[in-house]
């Protein structure tokens, strides 16, 4: 059995998405049973996460327990702050497990694993020299951060000390957390990509519908999206964002660019900006639809509908899960040549970041093109599809260090 640890965050993203792929690709591509023990963030109150960084994790005999009870021989750790910390990852190792660590994000190093802030990318924590941080208020309250900063610093080392091996999702993330100083044994850090459910072992969808996409209900900014649009050749089109609404996402590109471009755009998450993203697409009338967090068939519905997805991240992207999804579903994707994203997208598809305009000449490039559409998709099964993951983390997982 394989146990998944995972401390999930306030608002649900991308590495909760990881998580589930990844249990799913232990069970049916790798035939093993897979459990999650998982703690959430918004149940543990300010105070509570405080504790558990300052303590190195909360209850980790529970680990233990898991491990014991579930016969687990592999323990896959993903985000471990705040309340799991690298006891958890001790304590499976001294019940028998392997333990393989996962960094999706800079965490390590960055309390806040994005190594973004005040509208830049930053890298000013290096190593255990995590004060900017607290200088910065990274975290936007001073206590909070001068827990990340004195967490990060005294436990960031025992953290990697209990780890048998180290996943990370891109090359980019690799060399960003080295840059980064952060204290990993190289030789055992592997670039493993994420699975992607749809690229298994099924036909290619058909890209020839992206060329006349249907009509988007409401396009008025702040708009409710009812029933998601379907292919309907010739009856217009639209760009589709997928995005947790934050600075560093740049989705205030995306609104600019597209109104340049005369596209309307549906963008699909939510997060701490949306207000001042719908604000913004009110003042300059442009064709906006929020449709805000949906389920995966709605979100599959709403891709089957688009000409084109955006991925206008102002951050340096681990890997660019969005863009990754968007191209299995056959969408051709512009997206800011920043982070990982350079190493799924080719060189037309790439703009650079904050630059509206270089992105709307992007949208005209590609909205609706089946032959990037196509290129994309077998681009992105190479490094994606669930038996190529499943084969790299069969090796991980039986101890190829």
């Amino acid at each position: 059995m394989v146990l998944f640890l995972h401390n999930r965050y306030r608002t649900t993203g991308g590495e909760e998405r990881v998580v589930e792929d990844l249990m799913w690709l232990v069970r049916e591509q790798l035939r093993e049973p897979a459990e999650l023990l998982s703690r959430s963030s918004a149940d543990l109150g300010r105070g509570g996460a405080a504790l558990g960084l300052l303590r190195g994790g909360l209850e980790s005999q529970e680990v233990a327990r898991a491990v014991a009870a579930g016969g687990a021989r592999v323990v896959h750790a993903h985000n471990l702050q705040p309340a799991l910390g690298w006891r958890a990852l001790a304590a499976a190792r001294s019940a028998g497990a392997r333990v393989v660590l996962h960094l999706h994000q800079y965490r390590l190093v960055c309390a806040i694993g994005v190594c973004f802030t005040r509208g830049a990318e930053c890298t000013r924590c290096h190593g255990r020299d995590t004060l900017p941080g607290v200088r910065l208020n990274c975290r936007g309250s001073v206590p909070e951060a001068a827990a990340y900063a004195a967490s990060l610093a005294i436990w960031q080392r025992r953290m990697v000390e209990q780890a048998d091996a180290f996943v990370v999702p891109s090359e980019f993330a690799r060399e960003r957390l080295r840059a980064l100083g952060a204290p990993l044994p190289w030789d055992r850090v592997h670039v493993i990509a994420p699975p992607i459910r749809a690229l298994a072992k099924q036909d290619p969808p058909d890209v020839e519908r992206r060329s006349g996409a249907a009509p988007i209900p409401g396009h008025g900014a702040g708009s409710a999206v009812g029933p998601a649009p379907g292919p309907a050749p010739g009856a217009g089109a639209y760009a589709l964002v997928v995005s947790r609404l934050a600075p560093e996402k740049g989705v205030d590109v995306a609104i600019d660019a597209c109104r340049a471009a005369g596209m309307p755009l549906v963008i699909a998450g939510d997060g701490p900006q949306r207000a001042q993203l719908q604000a913004r697409a009110a003042r300059s009338n442009a064709a906006v639809t929020f449709a805000g967090y949906v389920e995966d068939a709605e979100l599959a519905r709403l891709r089957a509908g688009a000409s084109i997805a955006l991925v206008p991240s102002r951050s340096a992207e681990t890997f660019g899960l969005a863009a990754a999804e968007a191209m299995a579903a056959g969408v051709p994707v512009a997206a800011s040549r920043v982070g990982a994203l350079p190493e799924l997208l080719d060189e037309r598809a790439l703009v650079a970041p904050g630059e509206s305009g270089a992105l709307a000449q992007a949208i005209g490039r590609l909205a609706g093109d089946r032959v990037a559409a196509m290129q994309g998709r077998e681009r992105v099964r190479l490094l994606c599809s669930p038996e190529v993951v499943a084969g790299e983390l069969a090796r991980l997982y039986d101890g190829g260090d």
